[in-house]
C-alpha cells in the first residue's frame, strides 16, 4: 500500500475475548497494513481525538473511514471488510443486496447484550 494512502482506523475492545479473536483474525489477513488497529483500552487518547467516549466505543464497533468520517456497526464492518482480502466480496454482497440496515438491526441487539455482559463490573461507566 502506498505510504500516502490513508487507512481506515478500527477501534476495538482489547479486553473482550470475543473481540480480540475476531480482530486477530482480521489482522492476520491484513498483511498489507491496509487498516490501523486501535485497542481502545490502550489508546484512550485516540478515542478522544476522534470524539468518541469509551462507553460509546465499548457499545459497538467504531471505524474512521479513509475520509475521517466515523461509521459504526455493520457499516463499520463493511468499511473494514473492503480493505481485507476475501472480505471484499462480503462487503460488496452486503451493500449490493442492501443488507446493511437489516444486519445492523441484528448487530445492535448482539452488541447490546455483549455490552451489558462486558460492562457488568462497571468498567464501561468510567468512559
Amino acid at each position: 500500500m502506498p505510504q500516502n494512502e490513508s487507512r481506515p482506523v478500527v477501534f476495538y475492545d482489547g479486553g473482550c475475548p470475543l473481540c480480540r479473536r475476531e480482530i486477530a483474525h482480521y489482522q492476520a489477513l491484513d498483511r498489507a497494513g491496509a487498516v490501523e488497529w486501535v485497542d481502545l483500552l490502550k489508546a484512550p487518547e485516540r478515542l478522544r481525538q476522534a470524539g468518541i467516549s469509551t462507553t460509546e466505543a465499548m457499545a459497538r464497533l467504531h471505524v474512521l473511514d479513509t475520509n475521517g468520517v466515523l461509521v459504526t456497526g455493520v457499516l463499520g464492518f463493511v468499511t473494514l471488510w473492503r480493505r481485507l482480502p476475501y472480505y471484499r466480496h462480503l462487503a460488496r454482497l452486503v451493500t449490493g443486496l442492501r443488507l446493511v440496515g437489516p444486519l445492523d438491526r441484528a448487530y445492535r441487539r448482539f452488541a447490546a447484550r455483549r455490552f451489558k455482559h462486558r460492562c457488568a463490573d462497571g468498567f464501561c461507566a468510567n468512559g
